[in-house]
């Protein structure tokens, strides 16, 4: 995705090279099959910060003081595909790394700017309101809760550091997106979507890993503790993504790949492709922020013959794996016993089925009601959840947590200031509760739960009964 100097998107190569999931909290980037920009960067000749005219070269001096800045930072230039990459590598905590970036792409000395970002994360950066934008209806109705909560999770991990360290975590990319307009440069986004990655890292760990890191994404939220200094030095070598989840990319060759390496190749991709848009100002040269931990990547990737076009690449990279089918293997043959011990229950005797499905309404119901309860939803999404969890239990096509879910927005529906402060309101345990749109969240997390383990507790009694 291109974005023009006041921040709209421009006509570009798609961004995705294939149809991305909708993402439930930013709107969806303009994309074509080219684009064109009138004039070159800069064409006023403002003066930039430094002294030297934007859009063209810098004076000697300043070529020098630019040169000697870059001596101290992690920087690497690599001519591909008839364009020059400057690669600067950030870090995301710190306030050098921001004033660097700044400089740099005021300085005259590059054409565009790319960011290692993505369309929602860049409209989550900029925009306050993008929260308050987002349809809670249609993101539990296409199965997305799971990933709104884990932005979420990370946005509160990312707060906590901008509590303890004084600065805000992506400040060097603000600075980017701020100096390319202001010196009316091409903006280009260059990550792959959030949502991609993280469905792409819970497809490719086993189950069991899964939950660890479900637990430790959970702990890192409501952990009340400092942030190591060991952790801190990490976010100044590495990725904002991969310091979240550090102590598992550690110990998991299946998660560093989707959640590192697979973003390196494609963020290489997506510069190629931009190198290959036509337009009246060709680029020449290309000013890249991304986390230090990526620079090696993406530059070892760049100075690569290419194996396949970039738009092949990052379809196959933007792809979301498909689903094993033993969770709806496993879904419907839970259906099937439960199904056939009731018709085994009323076949022996109608008073027997009937106490089947009591003991089916109560344990599946009652647990399903309790989980929403935890969550404080109101009574009548309790009540409501009681009595959907037995019938959405037979079918897993829908299952209770968007029954209740659904209830609780009716009901309660959020308030402009609960999205407002959602930001904040996460980073405490408290805040979960508090906040409506999160604690929506919460009712759909343990009303699932609720039911999820009455189905198996009631399916167990009930051949118990049978059979024992």
């Amino acid at each position: 995705m291109t974005l023009d100097p006041e921040g709209e998107p421009e006509p570009a190569a798609a961004a995705s090279g294939g149809d991305a999931p909708d993402d439930p909290v930013a709107p969806r980037s303009a994309s074509s099959d080219g684009g064109a920009r009138t004039g070159t960067p800069g064409e006023s000749g403002a003066p930039a910060k430094d002294g030297t005219a934007v859009g063209g070269p810098p004076a000697d001096g300043a070529r020098d003081e630019l040169d000697e800045l870059l001596a101290d930072q992690p920087y690497a230039e690599v001519e591909a595909h008839g364009v020059t990459f400057g690669l600067l590598g950030t870090a995301h905590v710190s306030k050098t790394s921001a004033e660097t970036v700044e400089r740099l792409a005021s300085s005259g000395r590059y054409d565009a700017v790319a960011i290692e970002l993505d369309p929602g994360r860049y409209a989550a950066l900029t925009d306050e309101d993008s929260w308050a934008k987002m349809d809670l209806f249609r993101v539990f109705r296409e199965r997305k809760a799971g990933m709104v909560a884990a932005n979420l999770a990370l946005g509160a991990f990312q707060q906590r550091l901008a509590d303890q360290l004084g600065i805000e975590p992506g400040a060097e990319m603000k600075a980017a997106i701020r100096a390319a307009q202001d010196a009316g440069l091409p903006l280009l986004l260059v990550d792959r979507d959030i949502g991609v990655t993280l469905r792409r890292v819970y497809a490719n760990v086993p189950w069991w890993q899964r939950l660890t890191i479900l637990a430790g994404l959970g702990a890192s939220v409501l952990s009340r503790e400092k942030i190591s200094e060991e952790d801190i030095e990490r976010l100044k070598e590495g990725d904002m993504l991969e310091a979240t989840f550090t102590e598992f990319a550690e110990r998991s060759e299946r998660l560093y790949e989707p959640l590192i390496a697979e973003r390196d190749r494609f963020m290489a991709a997506r510069l190629e492709q931009e190198a290959g848009v036509p337009r009246l100002a060709p680029l020449r040269r290309v000013l890249v922020v991304l986390g230090a931990g990526h620079l090696q990547g993406v530059e070892t990737t760049l100075r690569q013959p290419p194996s396949e076009p970039a738009e092949r690449r990052i379809a196959l990279l933007s792809e979301v794996p498909r689903g094993r089918p033993w969770g709806k293997i496993v879904g419907w043959t839970i259906v099937a016993l439960v199904l056939l011990g009731f018709a085994i229950g009323f076949a022996r005797s109608p008073a027997l089925g009937l106490s089947l499905l009591g003991d089916w309404v109560i344990i599946n119901g009652g647990l399903a009601a309790i989980g929403a309860l935890i969550a404080l939803a109101h009574p009548l999404t309790i009540v409501a959840t009681a009595l959907a969890a037995p019938l959405t239990s037979l079918n897993p096509l829908i299952g209770a947590g968007f029954v209740a879910a659904g209830v609780e927005l009716w009901v309660r529906k959020p308030h402009v200031a609960d999205f407002t402060t959602l930001r904040q309101d996460v980073t405490s345990l408290r805040g979960w509760w508090r906040n409506r749109v999160a604690r929506t969240f919460l009712v759909f997390i343990f009303a699932t739960l609720g039911s999820a383990i009455g189905t198996y507790l009631a399916g167990f009694r009930i051949f118990g009964r049978l059979f024992g």
